[in-house]
This record gives structure tokens, C-alpha cells and sequence, in this order.
């Protein structure tokens, strides 16, 4: 049995059911597929902030380490803003692909020419938090204060603010009224759990969620089961994409979200694979559309605003 006294937003177990709407998304692709690339480098846990931790999600996925500076680790994360972000910027642009850039406000603000490419190419920001940090244990009053002070920051940097918002792994019980209170956002991408966009009723209007998705992300080169090299990122890719193409004329057409870090598919060898799948998806004449989230989210109001809300 739930326990109301719980704080935090109540479950939806059942959402669209049975009968999603019939989507076709724009010049009738049967798949938006939201290639987001995450950008955290330099906002992570380490001693030299003084953040009392280090950071376990560079290379090497530790389960501890000692309470002194961990170099290791923070030249992986160096990798993926020296180098790493450049060599998928080049891919981006070279296949001319709009991209979501899931990035912390404090990594933005440290390496402000990923700022200005992403201004140059008009690929989106989906805000990522101030800092790196965990949302779980945090102040509401903590949580408020840092997204405020992310939304500045973001529009200080970029000269526009996210309109879109994802924590780092799973958010607080506080995130999603903290983001209807703020009141700025036209979408919010914190839950995992649907296919396509829908919306949720709150005491003063409607919140769009455009779903998030860890399936199709490459942290799972660290961790097991996971990828164990480039093919299998481009294989798990491509099946999703081919996937919910033939679904489409039964079940309607569906989102995907592929997530790319800096650090990781930055890496020579994992580009690759990236690279294997925006030529898989070039071969499939339109059937497959990449979207920027913020376009998803645009069309979902454009199109599907008459869908019920859930609590």
C-alpha cells in the first residue's frame, strides 16, 4: 500500500494505457529520436571544490576512494571538455544534426565556446542542474536556491535560459513542484516512464512532461550489463530506432532519447559507434527524425494539447 504521508509526487501506473494517441510527427517521421548530448564536466564532486567527495563517474566507476584529490578522475572529465565534446561537435555538424545539450549551468559558464557552438548551430539546452549534484537529499529551500541560481547563470552564458529541466540521475520529491513554482519552464524531463509526451494537472494549470530515458545512454559502458564495445552502443541503438518504426502503423509513432556524454562517447572509439547510428538512421529516408527536445515539447503542445492530464 502507497504511503500518503510520503512526500513527493503520487504514481501513474497506467498513463496513456491501452490506447496511446496515434502520433506522426512532423513531415510524417514514425520516430523522433532526441539525440542529447550531457555536458558536466567540471561541475562534478572533488576535493578541490571542497565538496567533501569525489566523483565516482569518470572513467573507472569506483565504489569509493580515498579524501584527498582524485586526479584520475578528474583529468577523465577534463578529457571530455578538452577533447571530447570537440570530437562530437564535429560529428553533429558534419552529419547536420540538431542536438539537445543536457549541460550544468557551472560547466557552461568553465568552457563558455561550448556555449557559442551551441548558439551557432540553434541546438537546445535541457538544464542540468547547477552543479553536478545529488537532488535526493537536498533542502527544498538548497533545491530552489540552486535553480535559481542555474537559471541565471544558463542565461548569463548562453543569453537565454533552459526551458526544459533533468536531474542528475533521479530528482527529489521537491524537483517537480519546484519547477511548476518557478513557472518559467515549458517542459520537465526528470520521469523515465512513457514513450511520448504527456501532461500532469497541478493546482495552477498544466505541466508538459517530455520523458526521459537511461536505456539508450552511454553510462552503460561502465557498468554491467552494458556495453562492452562501440558495436554494441550502435546495435542497441539501431534496434530501438527499427524497432518502434514498424510498430508505428499499429501503435502510433514514438520518442527516443539516445544520451551521449563528453567524456564517454567522446572517446575515438565510442564516436564510432555514434557515427554507425546517424548513418543508420540517414538510410531510413525520413522514417527517423532527430529532434531537438524543445521541438518535441512544441509539437506535442501544437498537436496533442487536447490529451487528458494525469495527477
Amino acid at each position: 500500500m502507497t504511503n500518503t504521508q510520503t512526500p513527493g509526487p503520487a504514481r501513474d501506473l497506467i498513463g496513456y494505457g491501452r490506447t496511446p494517441p496515434f502520433v506522426v510527427w512532423s513531415n510524417g517521421a514514425k520516430v523522433a529520436i532526441n539525440l542529447v548530448l550531457v555536458y558536466e564536466e567540471g561541475s562534478e564532486y572533488s576535493w578541490l571544490e571542497d565538496n567533501g567527495r569525489n566523483d565516482n563517474w569518470g572513467e573507472y566507476n569506483l565504489t569509493s576512494s580515498p579524501p584527498v584529490r582524485d586526479l584520475g578522475t578528474e583529468t577523465h572529465f577534463e578529457y571530455g571538455s578538452r577533447a571530447g565534446v570537440w570530437r562530437l561537435a564535429r560529428l553533429f555538424d558534419r552529419y547536420d544534426v540538431p542536438v539537445t545539450v543536457s549541460a550544468c549551468a557551472v560547466a557552461l559558464k568553465l568552457n563558455l565556446e561550448v556555449a557559442v557552438w551551441m548558439n551557432a548551430r540553434g541546438h537546445d539546452l535541457l538544464g542540468h542542474g547547477l552543479r553536478w549534484s545529488d537532488y535526493s537529499e537536498m533542502s527544498r529551500d538548497e533545491e530552489r536556491k540552486q535553480l535559481h541560481e542555474a537559471i541565471d547563470m544558463y542565461t548569463a552564458v548562453l543569453g537565454t535560459r533552459p526551458l526544459g529541466w533533468n536531474c542528475r540521475s533521479f530528482p527529489s520529491v521537491n524537483t517537480r513542484e519546484l519547477i511548476i513554482e518557478e513557472g518559467g519552464f515549458l517542459y520537465y524531463s526528470d520521469p523515465c516512464n512513457d514513450d511520448i509526451p504527456y501532461f500532469i494537472d497541478h493546482a495552477s494549470g498544466r505541466l508538459l512532461v517530455v520523458p526521459y530515458s537511461k536505456t539508450l545512454n552511454d553510462s552503460r559502458y561502465l557498468i554491467a550489463p552494458g556495453y562492452s564495445n562501440p558495436r554494441d552502443f550502435a546495435a542497441d541503438c539501431c534496434a530501438a530506432i527499427d524497432y518502434v518504426i514498424g510498430e508505428a502503423d499499429e501503435a502510433g509513432g514514438k520518442m527516443l532519447t539516445i544520451a551521449v556524454h563528453a567524456r564517454w562517447s567522446g572517446q575515438p572509439n565510442r564516436a564510432s559507434g555514434l557515427r554507425d547510428v546517424l548513418e543508420h538512421v540517414k538510410q531510413l529516408k525520413g522514417a527517423a527524425a532527430f529532434m531537438r527536445r524543445e521541438d518535441i515539447a512544441r509539437h506535442w503542445l501544437a498537436h496533442h494539447e487536447s490529451f487528458g492530464a494525469r495527477a
